[in-house]
C-alpha cells in the first residue's frame, strides 16, 4: 500500500500516527499522564485501606550497602500471607545493618501475588521498620510487568503503600515484537507517570533472555525519575562502564546520585572495586550480617579479608542460586527456625533436598552466627 493514499482506515490515518509518533518524542510527559491516570486497580473493594500507610511523600534516600530482596511467607495450610513472618523478617535484616529493603522481586514471589497482596506486603513491611526505629530506611518495590500501563498503576500501588522507589523490569512476552526503542520508551513512559523514582531491573533470565546493554542504560539514566539499576545480568564489565559514565554512587564518593546496583552477592567486592553502589542479593535473607561485613571491612582498607569473606559469602550465593525460592526458604527454616514453604505450583522440599540446602549454606551460616 503506498504510504501516500489518503484512503480512510480502522486505526486512523498516516498523518494521525505521525502526530502520535512525534508527541511521543515531544509531548511525552502530556500524553503519558492523560492516558495513565486513572484510579489505580484494585482486585479488593477495600485494597487502598488495606495497604495504605500514613508516611506517604517521606523522602528516603539510598545509601550505598546491601539491600535485600525479601522472601515473601505464607501460612502452611492456607497459602494466605503471613504478615507477622513478613514483619519479623524486615526488621531482623534491618537489626543487621543493610541499607535497604526491596519487595516484590523474584525472590518474593510477586509472580504469586495478586495487587492487593503485594500492596499489603509493602505496607506491613513498612509499618514493621517504623515502629522498630528504623522509619528513615527505603523500601524499594518490585513493579515489573508486561504492558506499561499495570506497570505504572503498580507504582502508584506501590507509593500509597509506603514504597519509596520502584524496580522495573523491560518487557519480554511479545519480545519477538519489541525493537531496542520500544523498550526504552517502555521504562521513559514508566518514569513519566510513575509517582515514585526508579531503577532499571536488568535480569535477562527472568525476562525471555531481555539483556539490556550499557549503552541502553546509560541513556536511559539521563532520564527524569530513573534514578539506578539493579544487573542481575551479572556482567562486571557492563557495571564498570555504567558507573563511570553516570559518575554512580560510591560508598566514598555521592556522585551524580544515580545508583549502580549487582544483582547477587558473589559479586560484592567487584562491584565495589568497579565503582558501583550496592547490591541487590537474595542470599541476604539468611546471612544479611555476613554479607554487609563485606562492606565493612572492604571500606577499612583490608582486601585481603575482603576477598576471604567474598569467597566465603559466593560459594553460599552459589547455593542459593541453585536451590532457588526453595531452597532459600529451607534454609530459612532450618537455620533460623521461620521461612516456611513457597506457593504452588512451586515444590515442597523432600527431607533429602532439606539437607541438601542446609549443607550448601552451613559455611557461610557459620560465618553470619560469628558476627
Amino acid at each position: 500500500m503506498s504510504h501516500a493514499s489518503n484512503a480512510a482506515s480502522p486505526l486512523g490515518s498516516l498523518d494521525q500516527h505521525a502526530r502520535l509518533h512525534l508527541g511521543r518524542s515531544h509531548l511525552r510527559s502530556e500524553l503519558v499522564n492523560s492516558v495513565y491516570s486513572q484510579s489505580s486497580y484494585s482486585d479488593s473493594p477495600d485494597s487502598t485501606a488495606a495497604s495504605s500507610v500514613e508516611d506517604i511523600g517521606i523522602h528516603r534516600s539510598l545509601p550505598t550497602g546491601v539491600y535485600v530482596p525479601t522472601v515473601c511467607f505464607f501460612e502452611e495450610t492456607t497459602e494466605d500471607l503471613d504478615c507477622d513472618a513478613i514483619a519479623r523478617h524486615a526488621v531482623r535484616l534491618a537489626e543487621a545493618g543493610v541499607a535497604g529493603i526491596t519487595t516484590q522481586g523474584s525472590n518474593g514471589e510477586a509472580v504469586h501475588l495478586t495487587h492487593q497482596e503485594r500492596k499489603v506486603v509493602t505496607s506491613v513491611t513498612r509499618r514493621a521498620l517504623n515502629e522498630a526505629g528504623f522509619a528513615s530506611m527505603p523500601i524499594i518495590v518490585g513493579c515489573g510487568t508486561q504492558s506499561t500501563r499495570e506497570t505504572i498503576e503498580l507504582c502508584k500501588d506501590a507509593a500509597i503503600s509506603g514504597g519509596d522507589y520502584a524496580l522495573v523490569l523491560p518487557p519480554s512476552y511479545y519480545k519477538s515484537s519489541l525493537d531496542p526503542n520500544s523498550v526504552i520508551e517502555f521504562f521513559e513512559d514508566v518514569a513519566t507517570a510513575s509517582p515514585i523514582p526508579i531503577l532499571i531491573y536488568n535480569y535477562p533470565g527472568a525476562v525471555s533472555g531481555t539483556d539490556l546493554d550499557s549503552d541502553a542504560i546509560i541513556k536511559l539514566a539521563g532520564y527524569p525519575n530513573i534514578v539506578g539499576c539493579k544487573l542481575t545480568c551479572g556482567n562486571t564489565g557492563k557495571l564498570n562502564r555504567i558507573a563511570a559514565a553516570t559518575q554512580a554512587v560510591t560508598p566514598s564518593d555521592h556522585g551524580s546520585g544515580f545508583m549502580c546496583m549487582g544483582g547477587s552477592a558473589d559479586f560484592t567486592l567487584q562491584m565495589l572495586v568497579g565503582g558501583g553502589s550496592g547490591v541487590i542479593c537474595g542470599l541476604a535473607n539468611i546471612v544479611p550480617k555476613a554479607c554487609v561485613e563485606i562492606f565493612r571491612v572492604y571500606e577499612s582498607g583490608d582486601l585481603a579479608k575482603t576477598q576471604e569473606l567474598q569467597g566465603i559469602v559466593a560459594r553460599g550465593d552459589w547455593a542459593a542460586i541453585a536451590g532457588g525460592i526453595v531452597g532459600t526458604k529451607s534454609a530459612l527454616q532450618t537455620y533460623f527456625g521461620y521461612g516456611g514453604l513457597a506457593r504452588k505450583p512451586l515444590p515442597q522440599p523432600t527431607m533429602e533436598d532439606a539437607k541438601r540446602y542446609a549443607e550448601g549454606f552451613r559455611e557461610v551460616v557459620a560465618l553470619e552466627k560469628s558476627l
